[in-house]
C-alpha cells in the first residue's frame, strides 16, 4: 500500500494556481524528498496531506484513507514538524510531550522522548527559555509521539547545529528502518541527498522530476564531471575533447582541464588529451550535486525560475477559501512576546492546545 497518494490534484487560490494535476505516490517506508523553490507548491502540498487545506480538483490519500474524509484517522498516524511552528513558552518540554500524548491519545514516556531528541536535561524547563535549536528538537519529538505511519518534516534542520543535524538525520533513518515513511521537505539539499531513497522537485505547482538521486543525475545531460590536472593546455588543445561524443562541456584554466561527460566517455577523455601531447598528472570524478540537479530542473533557459509574489503568497498563506477547508490546528499556538510572556490567557489549558501531530 502507498502512503501517500495524490491523483491529479490541484489547487488554486483565486486566479493563482498554487498546484497543478499533480500525481505523487510514496510507498510505505520510503524516505522521500520533495524540493522546489519558494512558492512552487510545497506548503500547498503539504497541507492538503493534513487536510488543513482542500484540494480543487483530485483526489488525496494518506496511509490508504482519504484526507478530507477520514483527517482525524490521518493525523493520529502521522507526526507533523511543520516548518516555524512556535512552542508554549511557558510549558516545560515534558508538558508539550505530554500534550501530544494527549492529543494522540496514547501512553509513553515523555522522558524517553526528550532523550531521543537530545534535550532530556532541558525536560522541566520552560520552553521559553529553549534555544531555536532545542525548540526545533522539541517539536520533532511531538512529531515522534506514538511511533507514527508516517513523519511529514517541513525543513526539520531549520535552527540545528552540524551535531543536531547529523542526530536528525540519524533519527530519520532509524524511523525508516522502523517501517515508517518519512515525507521530507527541505532547501538544506545536503540533508535531503543524505537520507533520502528518491526526490521529487517541485516547479511552479507541476512535478518536473520524480526518480532516485542516481536517477535524476542519468536523466541530466552530462552526470558527471571530470577534473584533470595537466602541466599546460590552451583552449585550442581541447578540441579533440570536445568532438568526442558524450562530452558536454570541456574547460581549461591552463593547469586544470574540467569535462563535463557521460560515465562511459572519461577514459576517451583522458586518452584525447595525451594525443594531443598534453601531459596528465592526476584526475578525479565529481558527480553532480543534488544542488546542481535541483538547479538543471528548476532554471529557466537561461536564468533561475522567479518565484511569483502571488504563488509565493498562495503557498505560504493557508487561506480558507469557499470550499469550507478545515482550519489549521497550529492556528491555536500561543502568540508571545519577545520576554515569553503569552500576550492571551495566563493560564493555559492542556485539553484546549492543539499540538503538531
Amino acid at each position: 500500500m502507498a502512503a501517500i497518494e495524490l491523483d491529479g490534484v490541484t489547487k488554486r487560490f483565486g486566479d493563482v494556481t498554487a498546484v497543478s494535476d499533480l500525481d505523487l505516490t510514496v510507498p510505505e517506508g520510503e524516505v522521500f524528498g520533495f524540493l522546489g523553490p519558494n512558492g512552487a507548491g510545497k506548503s500547498t502540498t503539504i497541507n492538503m496531506l493534513l487536510d488543513f487545506v482542500r484540494p480543487t480538483a483530485g483526489d488525496v490519500r494518506v496511509l490508504g484513507l482519504d484526507a478530507g474524509g477520514e483527517s482525524v484517522a490521518v493525523r493520529r498516524r502521522t507526526g507533523v514538524l511543520p516548518e516555524g511552528y512556535d512552542v508554549y513558552h511557558r510549558l516545560t518540554g515534558r508538558k508539550h510531550i505530554e500534550f501530544a500524548m494527549r492529543s494522540k491519545e496514547v501512553d509513553g514516556d515523555p522522558d524517553a522522548v526528550l532523550e531521543r531528541v537530545g534535550i532530556a536535561d532541558a525536560a522541566d524547563r520552560k520552553a521559553g527559555g529553549y534555544s531555536k535549536g532545542m525548540r526545533q528538537r522539541l517539536v520533532l519529538g511531538m512529531a515522534l509521539v506514538g511511533d507514527p505511519d508516517l513523519l511529514i518534516l517541513d525543513e526539520p534542520s531549520s535552527g540545528l547545529d552540524p551535531g543536531g543535524a547529523r542526530e536528525m538525520r540519524d533519527i530519520v533513518r532509524e524511523e525508516a528502518e522502523g517501517g515508517t515513511t518519512v515525507f521530507f521537505s527541505s532547501h538544506v539539499l545536503g540533508q535531503v541527498e543524505a537520507v533520502c531513497d528518491r526526490v521529487g522537485i517541485l516547479r511552479e505547482g507541476e512535478l518536473v522530476a520524480e526518480d532516485s538521486i542516481e536517477g535524476l543525475r542519468d536523466a541530466v545531460e552530462g552526470g558527471e564531471t571530470l577534473v584533470i590536472t595537466v602541466d599546460a593546455a590552451s583552449e585550442d588543445d581541447l578540441d579533440a575533447v570536445r568532438a568526442l561524443s558524450g562530452v558536454s562541456n570541456a574547460t581549461t584554466d591552463g593547469g586544470t582541464v574540467t569535462v563535463t561527460c557521460d560515465a562511459d566517455t572519461k577514459t576517451a577523455v583522458i586518452g584525447a588529451l595525451e594525443d594531443a601531447g598534453i601531459a596528465v598528472k592526476d584526475f578525479q570524478t565529481e558527480e553532480t550535486s543534488l544542488e546542481d540537479l535541483f538547479l538543471a530542473y528548476t532554471e529557466d533557459d537561461s536564468d533561475v525560475a522567479v518565484e511569483d509574489d502571488e504563488a509565493v503568497e498562495a503557498d505560504d498563506a493557508v487561506e480558507a477559501d469557499e470550499s469550507g477547508e478545515a482550519d489549521d490546528p497550529t492556528e491555536g499556538g500561543a502568540d508571545t512576546n519577545e520576554d515569553g510572556a503569552d500576550d492571551g490567557e495566563s493560564e493555559m489549558s492542556v485539553e484546549d492546545t492543539e499540538v503538531p501531530r
